[in-house]
């Protein structure tokens, strides 16, 4: 009986039906509906630099802009250049980065998030001056990075039956909405019962991630799968190393 309810509720998630009872709409959906609200309301802006017709996106995070030239950028998957310091994989990275203003670099499969160091760096000219690298950039050709991907959390042969849920419920409902927003959430573990997960690209410090993560992913992860108790953010260490550097240079700059 266990099994088959189990059979049953893959079937369900990997449906592309899956949707809440409505009873439960308000409670789980809360945020993504608002979010959608905002990408209606939001105007596309173009710009055209060299015959290359680029449009720019608000994100929910205010220091998080993204640009969609309007071809390919990874095609698949996602990649994260939290500081200058990560995009030696990447031409286009390590040219944005040459922006001042300009804090880090995220690609998505058909666009470019651009995060600025702080409140008070106006977009206008970041703005400008990323369309222009950008358009210069894919007119050459040249491959935009040499670095992997973080791609579909492909179910393997070592994964119960749990986290194979988790996986496809990630992978289906989840990170194609935050994709929609500038970012990604990448699947890092589950273990008694929490779900660990890295928010990249424009969720990495915007304010209301701590809201999405819990409001919206925990509470969406525990109405399928029962064995969930909680969702948490992780950061690799290497992450984590880049940005005590990253903080402890920003500070000697502002003492100087």
């Amino acid at each position: 009986m266990a099994a088959s309810i189990r059979w049953s509720l893959q079937r369900f998630v990997r449906s592309n039906h899956l949707r809440y009872p409505v009873n439960d709409r308000n409670q789980c959906y809360s945020l993504w509906a608002a979010r959608r609200i905002q990408h209606q309301q939001n105007e596309f802006k173009s710009f055209s630099v060299r015959k290359l017709s680029i449009l720019t996106q608000d994100t929910p995070n205010p220091r998080s802009l993204k640009f969609l030239p309007g071809k390919p950028v990874l095609g698949t998957g996602t990649q994260d250049f939290p500081t200058s310091a990560s995009a030696e994989s990447s031409p286009l990275a390590r040219d944005l980065f040459q922006i001042s203003g300009i804090k880090s670099v995220f690609y998505g499969p058909d666009f470019i998030t651009l995060t600025k160091t702080d409140d008070d760096v106006e977009w206008t000219d970041i703005k400008r001056h990323a369309i222009e690298v950008i358009s210069k950039f894919f007119e050459g050709g040249e491959a935009i990075t040499t670095g992997a991907a973080h791609a579909e959390s492909s179910v393997t042969e070592d994964d119960d039956e749990i986290v194979s849920l988790i996986k496809e419920l990630l992978d289906t409902r989840i990170r194609p909405t935050v994709q929609e927003d500038g970012g990604d959430v990448i699947f890092k573990g589950f273990e008694d019962g929490t779900v660990k997960l890295k928010l990249v690209g424009s969720c990495t410090g915007c304010p209301s991630s701590t809201v999405t993560l819990k409001n919206g992913i925990q509470n969406m992860m525990q109405f399928y799968i029962p064995e969930v108790d909680n969702v948490e953010q992780v950061q690799d260490e290497v992450d984590e190393i880049n940005m005590k550097v990253y903080t402890e240079l920003e500070k000697k700059l502002q003492d100087v």
